[in-house]
């Protein structure tokens, strides 16, 4: 099973003002539309960028798209390259939206 994070459990955390190492999969024009911060690299080119995130692999990393579906997809490849913490949001920013509303 893959790790995830609740949007209760991000909202909390960022009202604390934690500093989150965030990675949004989404398109460029997605993440430009509207964000929550962290880097933007798109699930479709995550594999061949991966050698240019500057998280250490034992960083937590909170992995985000729209509803949570390509995030899970990205979580799974950053643990096969072994990122040790990559937590998956559950819902994506949509259940987080909701939550803030």
């Amino acid at each position: 099973m893959l790790p995830s994070i609740s949007s209760h459990e991000l909202t909390e955390r960022m009202q604390k003002g934690e500093k989150l190492n965030l990675l949004d999969v989404r398109e460029r024009i997605e993440y430009h539309t509207y964000n929550i911060g962290g880097i933007n690299i798109p699930l479709k080119d995550l594999e061949s960028s991966i050698d240019d995130l500057t998280y250490n692999k034992t960083d937590e990393i909170i992995v985000i798209c729209k509803v949570g579906l390509r995030s899970g997809t990205a979580a799974e490849l950053l643990k096969q390259k072994g990122y040790q913490k990559a937590r998956n949001l559950t819902g994506g920013l949509l259940a987080l939206r909701k939550l803030q509303s």
